[in-house]
């Protein structure tokens, strides 16, 4: 049975109707989600959003082009969400922290199918899809380290890397969490996310 089309987030929290395409790939992470790629055939991602197998051809090449699209598409998403965080903090690092917190929960909380493909999936993307994903990974990261340097300049380098890495993980295991509801669950992640890098304060040289 087709789905009811459901708007799309933006950077920006704006949101769109969404295109033919993009529920596409809104089901077939889903799908791929549930039950694995492979675990999944173009007929049902077709039936999903009310088309039939063959016409998915017509927007892309296959299931791996489908895979690609996503975990290439959410990486740039994430990059330029906080591209822009960055352009509108008026250099206030507290501040950025703040709205990169907050933009990451988002995407926690509203595209969970997509970290549990990112876990299960990565290795399936051609090479140059996947280096393309860590690259821009690692920009995402970067932005990140940078004002928490900013705001914890007594904490070493290396520390506030890692304590970057231990909030992506902690915010990006909302798909392994029994749901609290969203308002309750964004305010928790919030507070645990901001307390983590709080611990840095007590962290010397």
């Amino acid at each position: 049975m087709a789905t009811t089309p459901t708007p799309t987030r933006t950077a920006t929290g704006r949101t769109d109707a969404p295109t033919r395409r993009e529920q596409i790939l809104k089901e077939a992470a889903r799908l791929f989600a549930e039950r694995g790629f492979h675990g999944v055939g173009v007929d049902e991602i077709g039936a999903a959003v009310g088309i039939s197998g063959p016409g998915l051809y017509r927007h892309f090449a296959g299931k791996d082009a489908m895979l690609a699209e996503l975990l290439v598409g959410i990486s740039e998403r994430l990059l330029s969400g906080g591209n822009l965080r960055v352009a509108e903090s008026d250099g206030d690092p507290r501040a950025l922290l703040g709205a990169l917190i907050d933009g990451h929960i988002d995407f926690a909380l509203d595209d969970r199918p997509l970290i549990t493909l990112h876990d299960r999936e990565l290795d399936r993307l051609k090479d140059e899809d996947r280096k393309r994903v860590r690259q821009l990974q690692r920009q995402y990261v970067e932005l990140w380290v940078a004002v928490v340097r900013e705001l914890y300049p007594d904490a070493a380098e290396s520390e506030s890397r890692t304590a970057v890495h231990a909030v992506f993980g902690l915010l990006n295991s909302t798909p392994h969490l029994a749901a609290l509801g969203r308002g309750p669950m964004e305010d928790l992640l919030r507070r645990l996310a901001h307390g983590a890098f709080g611990a840095l304060a007590a962290v010397g040289p």
